[in-house]
């Protein structure tokens, strides 16, 4: 067994999960269709040019949490992304280093995404406010609506064909709803848009944060990754 399947492996098994209820026999560490990864044929350059827009309107803009914080964080991963992972806020290693996702935090959604055959090469990462709130508390609702229109351009610019919500600060701020992320989590939504042809299949999970203060959820977030699996598998 490789590094990539142990690492597949060992979140599998932290998640509680010991058995799989299939018709069929599965090898999980086969290696999944073509079409589960971005195009690299596809032309970034106007992608990059108008995340490079939203970056230097986030950069202009004023906001108070930026008196407290370090570095501006943005994205991660691929522009021509077929999956796009929504987070909450930077935290202490995301506002040192300017890139989300790359504390412990990270370290699990980096095994969350091998579990599924997937790297962070693979998907686009963001948050849904840019800057790390003080003390890592969670960001308000006027930090929320604050940053969700520069959020939303970045849907509208990346177009991708999923989007994985992490936690419940972005799945109030994406699907627009007072629920639980209890409620939300295990079924598909659809992600609208003004400025987009079609809705995107929008699926809410667990943060990364939250599943390693309370491990038994890893299996409730295990079952959200293989909807998002088959889906891609679909594609």
């Amino acid at each position: 067994m490789n590094q990539s399947n142990k690492k597949n492996l060992e979140f599998i098994v932290n998640s509680g999960v010991n058995y799989f209820l299939q018709d069929s026999p599965r090898n999980w560490f086969e290696n999944e269709k073509k079409s589960e990864l971005p195009d690299p044929n596809i032309n970034t350059g106007d992608k990059k040019r108008k995340i490079d827009d939203v970056i230097k309107d986030l950069e202009d803009h004023k906001s108070n949490l930026q008196k407290t914080a370090k570095n501006l964080v943005v994205y991660d991963g691929n522009l021509n992304a077929k999956v796009m992972l929504i987070g909450e806020a930077p935290g202490r290693d995301e506002d040192q280093q300017g890139i989300p996702f790359v504390g412990r935090a990270g370290q699990l959604l980096n095994k969350m995404l091998l579990a599924i055959n997937l790297q962070r090469e693979d998907v686009y990462i963001t948050n849904v406010v840019n800057w790390r709130p003080p003390d890592n508390r969670t960001p308000n609702d006027d930090e929320i609506l604050e940053f969700l229109p520069f959020l939303q351009r970045q849907i509208d610019i990346i177009k991708p064909k999923f989007i994985f919500l992490l936690g419940g600060v972005a799945a109030k701020a994406i699907l627009s709803t007072p629920l639980a992320l209890g409620k939300l989590r295990g079924k598909w939504h659809e992600y609208k848009s003004l400025n987009l042809d079609e809705s995107i299949p929008t699926i809410a999970s667990y943060h990364p944060a939250f599943l390693l203060r309370s491990p038994q959820y890893k299996k409730h977030s295990w079952e959200d990754l293989q909807m998002l699996q088959e889906k891609l598998k679909n594609e």
